[in-house]
């Protein structure tokens, strides 16, 4: 009797197994059938910034769940439309609209193509059954950046530089001036913020030239921090900074000196005494969306003093992995989903490369800022 109990339960067992691995199998076989169409905006996926950050949530899909991704990049505004649409046309699972700008193609596709999921970042579309609308609340991770910023400018003097001038950007400027005046109002000194926009239209995404200029205006009023929210244009800040290097006596228009000096002991590289003497302080750059810290590095050495002071992340790879998740589990939900500090939305980088930069006092302040944006104690603007 006990033998025939043992192999009673032996069969089950293997059964057990049997139907798990099918199960398993068949899941697999539902992911790897699951196809995904990622459109993105101006400026392309390789924009080392917010398209960039949507294309590797995208690939980390691919990896953790073997969905088939197909993206597409328009040369200009008016093929956004067709290239939304032919993704639903053909019966895509889910097509991902990268910006803002492509709101009203995902609108009209989501609402001729209902078993469609579609998820849309930085705007919300009013179809929403089968929209996910992927929102962040920039202001408070620019917030974070330019509390870094007011603790370690060298001159008092910060810049900030805004891609299409359009209330969306206004939210990151709006954050990086609150922090940057919270920051110098705990140091008892006054700090002076300058913001200006790369343009008015779409092409602002994408106007290196334009905004090395900017930057250019914005170091001789005496700014020696510069964040950009910029796009493929923020590279130009990046390019800006990096050839500079730093910002001297003789470059200081009246009224404007030297502060302080936090970045007097970081090692500096070779190069940099050649290009940087006499009195003079390093230039820093603040990166957007993705980590661009390592933009900065100019020697390949981490451990010698990089340009990109930190970066404030805009985690649109979270928020792009989280709605092909769902869709791959089988629990999306259209709507609003809404990213911020208090679930990892957004934030600020810290790493190998700006370490030395931003020492672990400054980041236990950090920190503690955080937490009281959290819990409501510090309310950040979200309008200029």
């Amino acid at each position: 009797m006990m033998m025939q109990k043992q192999k009673t339960l032996g069969i089950s067992l293997v059964l057990t197994g049997v139907l798990a691995g099918l199960l398993a199998i068949s899941h697999s076989a539902q992911a790897q059938s699951v196809r995904v169409g990622i459109a993105f905006g101006e400026g392309g996926k390789n924009d080392r910034s917010f398209n960039q950050s949507a294309a590797e949530g995208a690939e980390r899909a691919k990896q953790d769940f073997g969905v088939q991704v197909f993206d597409f990049e328009p040369t200009d505004p008016s093929q956004l439309g067709p290239g939304v649409r032919k993704f639903a046309e053909e019966g895509f699972d889910v097509v991902i609209g990268v910006g803002f700008a492509l709101e009203p193609a995902v609108t009209a596709s989501a609402a001729e193509f209902k078993d469609v999921k579609f998820g849309l970042v930085d705007s919300v579309s009013p179809e929403e059954d089968n929209v996910a609308s992927l929102l962040f609340r920039e202001h408070e991770g620019s917030f974070l950046v330019g509390y870094i910023a007011g603790k370690q400018t060298q001159t008092g003097v910060v810049g900030f530089l805004g891609g299409m001038d359009i209330p969306l950007i206004h939210k990151f400027e709006a954050g990086y001036r609150a922090g940057v005046e919270y920051a110098c109002a705990e140091e008892g000194i006054t700090c002076r913020v300058i913001a200006n926009y790369v343009g008015t239209t779409p092409a602002a995404w994408n106007d290196p030239a334009k905004a090395k200029e900017i930057a250019a205006a914005q170091k001789a009023q005496g700014a020696d921090i510069i964040y950009a929210a910029a796009g493929g244009s923020g590279l130009g800040l990046i390019d800006f900074v990096k050839q500079e290097r730093c910002i001297k006596t003789a470059d200081l228009p009246s009224g404007v000196s030297f502060i302080r000096d936090p970045f007097a002991d970081v090692p500096k590289p070779a190069d940099y005494a050649n290009v940087c003497s006499g009195d003079s302080r390093p230039m820093f750059f603040i990166g957007v969306d993705a980590n661009q810290n390592y933009l900065g590095d100019t020697d390949n050495n981490p451990a010698t003093l990089n340009h990109g002071l930190t970066s404030m992340l805009k985690r649109v790879d979270v928020a792009t992995y989280d709605v092909i998740r769902s869709v791959v589990e089988g629990n999306f939900v259209g709507g609003i989903q809404d990213f911020g500090l208090e679930n990892e939305g957004v934030g600020y980088a810290l790493d190998e490369y700006n370490e030395a930069l931003i020492p672990a006092d400054l980041v236990a302040a950090v920190e503690a800022v955080k937490q009281q944006i959290i819990d409501g104690s510090i309310e950040v603007p979200e309008e200029r």
